[in-house]
């Protein structure tokens, strides 16, 4: 068992080399799943005109605060300061942080912001959108349906940015491009 053991660790070797691909994989990866997904949901949530960053749409308002918006029959000119605040930054973030983590810049920052903006989607998907009360929309971990419940669905998107936590941008980022120095060769003088 020992001599399979060791013969696998020697095959594999080569592999731990191309670790340094994880982060430019991980960030492809985000953009082929997760950057439409957002765009189209921060879309959503622009007020008309050219300032429309800076008043959301009635939905986004529906969206984010659903039960203060039936509260207020969806008049979202009776919610406050902090509603507005909350949904514009809510809707800022759903283009920044992926245009961020797509580019490699601010790689770390954007990631844990991204987890943060996806725990918070996810339990006003769960309490205020009522999401809880359907265990087949929820679903539950280690079960034997991957059919992309909540939690199933929402682990995997966390771990893909945790890994871009942990790593950072990668090979292909402007992390990499803004941190690199030029190189420090010296100049040959004639004697």
């Amino acid at each position: 068992m020992t001599k399979l053991l060791t013969r696998m660790n020697q095959l594999a070797s080569p592999l731990q080399r191309l670790d340094v691909v994880l982060p430019d994989l991980a960030r492809l990866s985000f953009a082929a799943v997760l950057l439409n997904y957002y765009w189209a949901s921060g879309l959503t949530k622009l007020g008309d005109g050219i300032f429309g960053f800076l008043s959301p749409s009635v939905g986004a308002y529906a969206q984010i605060f659903p039960k203060q918006m039936e509260a207020v029959f969806y008049d979202a000119s009776q919610l406050g300061v902090f509603h507005w605040a909350v949904v514009v930054a809510g809707t800022w973030a759903e283009f920044l942080l992926p245009a961020l983590i797509v580019l490699g810049l601010l790689t770390r920052y954007a990631a844990v912001g991204m987890i943060g903006f996806i725990t918070v989607q996810t339990l006003t998907d769960l309490f205020g959108h009522g999401a809880i009360e359907h265990a087949a929309t929820v679903g539950k971990l280690f079960d034997r349906l991957p059919d992309a419940p909540i939690l199933d669905q929402r682990l995997l998107w966390v771990f893909l940015l945790i890994t871009l936590v942990i790593k950072g941008g990668g090979l292909l980022s402007l992390d990499r491009v803004l941190r690199s120095e030029p190189s420090a060769h010296p100049v040959s003088q004639p004697q």
